[in-house]
């Protein structure tokens, strides 16, 4: 690693929203701020050495200067707003041909400065005199597409109760000869134009709200300790929300109230919903001031949330000395 960062590579330290405390605590925060998911790398590019040639990124980005000096280099899209499927390196010759062009950013970045990148805008940077590192802050808009795609997939799932849709094409066909399925392929574009019309709005927020979700890691537990202090839980005990578990509560059709945990969602009666609110609101909650409960519901229910780690007891494992 040594020598290629003498011969001018830069050294890229990828996913410290995962890895490092200050940064994981500052992405999800920022996360949670924007609505949108959010990811930290960090390039340290060694002197008056550039990190990448001209090139785009699919989400946006924001660039903290942290150490030394580095000439940044801005060019108009070639593709505004590109989507994850459309990688710079699949138009390689119009960025390359763009990056010739004048710039709209000529500038120096120093430690403290920030530079934001919408998605497709084109850009280089060189380190100038000395080793240079700075953060990117990635974010990993939702965008209208993928409501799109959240809508298309939840008609493929229901016009597959369509037996019309699922019908077999004729003996014979000739999928050679298009003007052959002609009629066919427009009776069922016709059949899935009349499903995407019952598609309800909420039903697809809410794929859209999963799959976003899907993508925050949420704090790890010690799940032997967690066991041994849930099976200890008294009235005493502090609960806390699982840290970046990005959670909801719901009203269910049944009459219980459902709650919306990350990947997963849980199914309560409805006398706990004001504790699963309170608990909610707050983020941590002493187990004997869970509210609407009696004491045996109270331990009843933090240790179901202990157990299927939606809460953890912070305090697990400490010992204190006589």
């Amino acid at each position: 690693m040594l020598r290629l960062f003498a011969d001018g590579s830069t050294v890229v330290l990828q996913g410290l929203h995962r890895l490092w405390p200050p940064l994981i605590e500052f992405a999800d925060q920022l996360a949670a701020d924007l609505g949108h998911p959010t990811q930290v790398n960090a390039y340290v590019t060694p002197p008056s050495s550039r990190g990448f040639s001209p090139h785009y990124d699919v989400h946006d980005v924001f660039v903290l200067q942290v150490a030394g000096e580095k000439h940044w280099t801005i060019h108009e899209p070639v593709l505004r707003d590109p989507l994850r499927t459309q990688p710079w390196n699949d138009r390689a010759a119009e960025v390359a041909a763009a990056a010739e062009r004048e710039p709209v950013i000529d500038a120096v970045l120093r430690p403290g400065d920030a530079l934001y990148l919408p998605r497709g805008y084109l850009h280089s940077a060189r380190a100038l005199g000395e080793i240079s590192a700075h953060l990117t802050i990635g974010v990993h808009s939702v965008t209208r597409w993928a409501a799109a795609e959240s809508a298309l997939d939840l008609v493929r799932t229901l016009a597959a109760d369509d037996p019309e849709l699922r019908g077999s094409l004729p003996l014979g066909v000739d999928l050679s000869d298009p003007g052959s399925v002609r009629d066919e392929v427009a009776a069922v574009i016709a059949g899935l134009q009349e499903w995407l019309g019952r598609v309800d709005p909420a039903e697809v927020a809410d794929r859209l709200r999963a799959g976003t979700w899907a993508q925050v890691r949420p704090e790890p537990v010690a799940p032997l300790t967690q066991s041994a202090a849930a099976a200890a839980i008294g009235p005493g005990t502090v609960l806390r929300l699982r840290r970046r578990l990005r959670c909801s509560l719901r009203d269910a059709a049944d009459g219980r109230v459902t709650l919306l945990a990350g990947r997963r969602s849980h199914s309560f009666p409805a006398d706990v919903g004001d504790a699963l609110a309170a608990l909610l609101e707050v983020g941590e909650l002493e187990v004997g001031d869970l509210p609407g409960l009696d004491p045996d519901d109270r331990i009843t229910l933090a240790r179901r949330l202990v157990t299927e780690a939606i809460a953890t007891v912070p305090d697990a494992g400490t010992t204190t000395a006589p």
